[in-house]
């Protein structure tokens, strides 16, 4: 069963950027699309953006012109980087596919001060 490994967060200041990164210990394109979630404090988990087999990729309205999702077939990962970080960026962000899910992993906390 896939096992799911994010990794890139961190506190940064309005403005900047940071680049997520999604790994797994089976093969994370066994799915036809992978997503980029995102759960901020208190709130439920939305998708932030998606990146399908075919190379297609879409984006929350929210974060359009800022994230971009891209992969890496040879070190089977997932990357979003995510640039003008905005403090409404906030959350910890989750790689996994569309439902039915894997199992979760624990997600990345991303923390955007103003």
């Amino acid at each position: 069963q896939v096992q799911l490994v994010e990794s890139g967060g961190g506190l940064v200041q309005a403005g900047g950027s940071l680049r997520l990164s999604c790994t797994a210990s089976g093969s994370i394109f066994s799915a036809n699309a992978i997503v980029w979630y995102r759960q901020p404090p208190g709130n439920q988990r939305d998708v932030v953006a998606v990146l399908r087999s075919g190379g297609n990729t879409s984006y929350a309205n929210a974060v359009k012109g800022r994230f971009t999702i891209s992969r890496d077939n040879a070190r089977n990962a997932v990357y979003l980087q995510m640039n003008n970080l905005k403090p409404d960026d906030t959350a910890v962000y989750y790689c996994n596919k569309p439902y039915p899910f894997w199992p979760w992993g624990q997600g990345t906390q991303v923390t955007v001060s103003s």
